[in-house]
């Protein structure tokens, strides 16, 4: 939040000037010439500053005659908030759809242009319309799996026109085949073995495309269980020399996080925690970033608290380096492993 006060008449107007929409709601302006009052952010033609008036609310703009500019509708809402509620019902317009809406139908529904709604959505969101039908049709994918009698129920019922598409998408988003998720990973191998290192009991697990879960604890029979519970059917291989040597590659990295980890990651997720998670793999070892800059790197500058969510879903710890991102003050926030490993990782990473 802006620490200006614009308490005088010559900060508003060196607000005016700048377009500030840090100003927004604190004072509104009117302008002589055209009749109308606007916010500080208004987009329209600078007035000169002789025919300029402040006021505090629009109550006393429109009490000294003024009505309110067709651009900037400072009566309504600030802009931000109406494309937040605009996006939220959209998205809940694509949620309650049995099949994907189109572009098209999705903009005509907002009163927008294609071009301008898929901007819009995508600035909101952090990902395109396209993308959050797909993730919302994956999720139904997975409730769907469960609930219905056969895998040929299940692809229209999570609203897939085609087995063909259905089949194209659910490796990616289950991460083995429908039959195997349907059984709870039956047929799927996991390999996975649980050491300790300086924060505890680790446990690190891998499918034949990478490791899929990295987890810290106090109790490794917890860690164990953990596992088990995402694949009640998997087959769960564990004491294999061969890959304690792939344990003890992660344990040497989080001990000493300087050296890389050069290992392939089997990660799965919505198309927008993969967004957040790829960005946090950017993020260099000593450096750390707030949750609000983070929705800035991912394209969503108001999305903080979904780029949060996202960070709590990520189930390979240290690899996609979560406890990279702190609160806007700096501060030490929530961690799936424990604030106090947090602080260790991130204590240890700014020594090197």
């Amino acid at each position: 939040m802006s620490t200006a006060t614009f308490q005088t008449d010559e900060e508003r107007w060196a607000a005016v000037q700048q377009r500030d929409r840090e100003a927004d709601g604190q004072f509104y302006y009117s302008v002589r010439t055209t009749g109308v009052y606007c916010r500080p952010s208004c987009g329209a033609r600078p007035a000169l500053r002789g025919n300029v008036a402040f006021h505090a609310t629009t109550a006393d703009a429109e009490a000294a005659g003024f009505r309110p500019c067709m651009r900037c509708k400072p009566d309504q809402p600030p802009l931000a908030e109406r494309h937040a509620a605009m996006v939220a019902e959209m998205c809940r317009l694509i949620d309650a759809s049995e099949t994907e809406p189109d572009l098209a139908s999705l903009a005509e529904a907002s009163g927008m242009s294609r071009f301008h709604f898929h901007r819009i959505f995508k600035s909101v969101t952090g990902i395109t319309p396209k993308a959050y039908a797909s993730a919302q049709r994956k999720a139904r994918m997975q409730q769907r799996l469960a609930k219905e009698a056969t895998v040929t129920d299940a692809i229209y019922a999570a609203g897939f026109n085609s087995s063909g598409r259905f089949y194209a998408e659910s490796q990616q988003a289950l991460g083995m085949t429908p039959s195997a998720f349907r059984a709870g990973g039956s047929g799927a191998v996991i390999r996975f073995a649980i050491a300790e290192c300086s924060l505890g009991a680790i446990l690190v697990a891998s499918t034949d495309k990478g490791i899929c879960a990295i987890l810290m604890g106090d109790d490794p029979e917890e860690l164990a269980r953990d596992l088990q519970d995402r694949f009640p059917k998997a087959e769960l291989i564990g004491a294999d020399p061969d890959y304690d040597k792939v344990v003890a590659r992660v344990i040497g990295f989080v001990e000493a996080p300087e050296i890389g980890l050069d290992l392939p990651l089997d990660v799965r997720g919505t198309a927008f925690q993969q967004r957040v998670w790829q960005a946090l793999r950017e993020i260099p070892a000593g450096r750390t970033v707030s949750y609000a800059e983070l929705a800035d790197i991912v394209g969503a500058p108001k999305g903080a608290r979904a780029v949060a969510g996202a960070c709590a879903a990520n189930a390979i710890a240290v690899a996609i380096p979560c406890h990279r991102v702190v609160r806007n003050d700096g501060s030490i926030s929530g961690y799936r492993w424990g604030v106090e490993r947090k602080q260790a990782l991130l204590e240890r990473e700014s020594s090197k």
